[in-house]
């Protein structure tokens, strides 16, 4: 009963802002990957829509064993080749990851050196892990621009050296090596690295806005209502954590779960609110795309279970080219 009636008692306007916040985000994700192939070959802006919003229904139904689907179904819109496209795949997750760190770093510490006491759970083991992403970020991009200016060489050097190991594991690393390059080559000025950098930031910095929304909507829970927004970056990184892990349907229960153990054990949060909030943050993050990307895979006449199959295998059985070639 207190379950529902926290449902009930939520500010639904707020609920509607954070759900406009995240169908925009799809809208990014398909400029985004449009301008990131545009040296390849130039599509309009908008084109891609449907191959996001159809991979992330297949994502949030299927699990994340359906990641693939994306990359999959705009080789076949474009015509490009799909290793090209796991490229891109790979270049649009580092840039998700990177400003997510960002983010989430420069809120924590910006919180713990002028935030007043209590603003932050553990505040100065909160400053040292900000520290820590922000310094494994910056090895991430001094490795990529080597990786980007040198990949061959790198790749070679591995695959042989790893290869003294195991022939198999020398040709695997290779091979990432040289997909990492291949998607590296989509970056090809420091203006396309700014253009693909501002969509993402924009793109996280309106999912997060649909967090902080989703959370302060719970009025009827004191603790929910006044949340800050840096503990709002610390609920949607738990949610991060775990979605990276999405299991079908199961995944769902268990996301819930650890997002509303974070909220009572960081926050004191109480069990009903709590979970009534992760439930909503769960549906309005990830599930609310299905019911639009299941009516448009029917008008474009995909099969979800088949496409995620065939995206599967066609990826198990890709030889990485060369940029380039």
């Amino acid at each position: 009963g207190v379950f529902v009636s926290q449902l009930k008692l939520a500010d639904w306007r707020k609920i509607g802002i954070a759900f406009g916040c995240i169908y925009i985000c799809y809208v990014i994700r398909a400029a985004r990957w449009a301008l990131l192939i545009r040296h390849i070959k130039k599509v309009p802006l908008l084109s891609l829509l449907g191959t996001q919003v159809i991979g992330f229904t297949a994502v949030a139904l299927i699990g994340r064993i359906a990641d693939p689907v994306r990359p999959y179904l705009v080789s076949k819109k474009t015509g490009l080749p799909l290793s090209n496209q796991i490229a891109v795949y790979i270049v649009e997750r580092l840039f998700d990851a990177g400003t997510m760190a960002l983010i989430f770093s420069a809120t924590i510490l910006l919180t713990a050196w002028f935030g007043g006491p209590g603003t932050l759970p553990h505040p100065e083991v909160m400053k040292k892990v900000s520290y820590g992403i922000l310094a494994t970020t910056l090895v991430g991009v001094l490795f990529l621009v080597a990786i980007r200016l040198t990949g061959g060489v790198v790749a070679t050097l591995l695959e042989g050296a790893f290869g003294v190991v195991s022939k198999g594991l020398g040709l695997a690393v290779g091979d990432k090596i040289r997909a990492f390059r291949a998607g590296l080559d989509t970056l090809r000025s420091f203006s396309d690295f700014g253009i693909a950098s501002s969509l993402s930031l924009s793109m996280w910095m309106l999912i997060t806005l649909a967090y902080f929304e989703i959370i302060t909507a719970f009025v009827a829970s004191p603790e929910l209502k006044d949340l800050t927004l840096a503990k709002c970056v610390l609920i949607m990184a738990s949610g991060m954590v775990v979605s990276g892990f999405q299991l079908p349907v199961l995944g769902w229960f268990t996301q819930i779960g650890v997002v509303a153990a974070a909220m009572s054990s960081f926050f004191g949060v109480a069990a009903e609110p709590a979970t009534a909030c992760a439930a909503t943050l769960l549906a309005v993050s990830f599930l609310s795309i299905a019911p639009v990307g299941l009516v448009w895979a029917r008008f474009e006449h995909v099969s979800l279970r088949k496409v995620a199959a065939e995206s599967g295998r066609a990826g198990e059985s890709l030889v990485v080219d060369e940029p380039g070639s």
